[in-house]
């Protein structure tokens, strides 16, 4: 066993042995203890939140995990190992053990800052399923935006980290320099900034949430998703429409998903030659169908609106519940139905211009 004292690169060989016979059982038994050690993370995450499922805890974090236990035992392993003289060299005034010390930490920090984001992954998860819960829309898009922020703070602090412990940086300076830095690319980025700032008015004064059907400026559709930089829209074309958030808050936003009631208007218009008898009636017999359908509408009227020379105009207007756009166009073609009914059962003579005109306010369009 003399063999094994055996001195290669400044090293025995029994060193290398134990380094790569460590490395090695780690590489093998990775995903073994990455799941026993998230298994002891997940009980004490499942202290705090008591519905969660182990297998989606485990998912996202056993792979992050096995992979920085495996680089913080090679690293530590190989460090202790002598650095061959052999290779000792200088570059740009650092030696190359200095290096590889450096480039080592830097491995480990990057590891360990991808275990931290799958984390937050994994938190935002577990909120995501108590949002669904709810009827709010806006809490499962404000867990999205939150998630995404922190996983943007928790990859500047692994890149500072990383500057600090590979390049031997001061971060105090080194931030002193980036807020300098910083204001001149906040402007430069004034419009970007403004941005995010609306997003942040957004999700908190809540004008809107996804699943809201918006008309903004001369878009019209459904909100699908609200981001740092800009709102999606889909329109009834099926197009996809990306505003900017500093125009959401700046513009006028008719919200349609809130309103309280669809308002229709129907107008006849009739020849200037029918009796006034005979448009009294006509009111009269309309009222009552309007009347025997409570269901359908929550207020209506009745009334004669015009008179010129070209003829008489009964403008008909009621609102509903905020019922779909379909259930809304089947009570609007009953209620037509209706008054072509009655205005031929009156032998009520129309007017030669327009004469059936059935107009809808512009925001029931969708």
């Amino acid at each position: 066993m003399y063999f094994l004292d055996s001195i290669y690169f400044d090293n025995p060989l029994k060193s290398y042995l134990i380094v790569a016979g460590s490395i090695g059982l780690v590489i093998l038994l990775k995903r073994y203890l990455s799941r026993y050690i998230a298994a002891l993370l997940f009980k004490l995450v499942h202290r705090i939140w008591k519905n969660i499922s182990k297998t989606d805890f485990t998912d996202l974090v056993v792979q992050p995990l096995g992979w920085f236990l495996v680089i913080l035992i090679t690293v530590f392993a190989i460090d202790k190992l002598n650095f061959p003289s052999q290779w000792q060299y200088t570059v740009y005034g650092h030696s190359t053990n200095e290096i590889l010390n450096k480039t080592g930490m830097g491995i480990i920090i990057v590891s360990f800052t991808w275990l931290v984001l799958r984390f937050i992954d994994f938190i935002a998860l577990v909120l995501e399923q108590k949002a669904s819960l709810t009827d709010e829309k806006s809490d499962d898009q404000l867990i999205v935006f939150f998630r995404d922020f922190l996983k943007v703070i928790v990859g500047i602090i692994g890149l500072l980290l990383v500057i600090k412990a590979c390049f031997n940086q001061p971060v105090g300076n080194l931030l002193t320099s980036l807020s300098i830095v910083g204001a001149v690319v906040a402007l430069a980025a004034k419009e970007s900034l403004e941005n995010l700032i609306a997003s942040f008015i957004i999700f908190f004064d809540k004008p809107f949430t996804p699943g809201d059907t918006l008309k903004v400026n001369a878009v019209t559709g459904t909100v699908e998703r609200i981001g740092l930089r800009s709102t999606r829209i889909r329109t009834a074309d099926k197009t996809l429409v990306t505003v900017p958030n500093k125009q959401m808050v700046d513009s006028v936003v008719d919200n349609w998903s809130m309103r309280t009631h669809r308002r229709g208007e129907i107008k006849l218009e009739l020849s200037s030659r029918t009796a006034a008898a005979d448009i009294q009636a006509l009111i009269a017999e309309i009222k009552k169908m309007l009347e025997a359908n409570k269901n359908s509408f929550t207020t209506s009227s009745v009334h004669l609106t015009e008179f010129s020379k070209t003829g008489l105009v009964l403008t008909i207007e009621f609102f509903t519940q905020p019922v779909s756009m379909d259930m809304f166009n089947q009570i609007k073609e009953d209620t037509a139905f209706g008054l072509k009914k009655l205005v031929e059962e009156k032998h009520i003579e129309m007017s030669n211009i327009n004469n059936f005109d059935i107009t809808v306010n512009r925001s029931d369009v969708a």
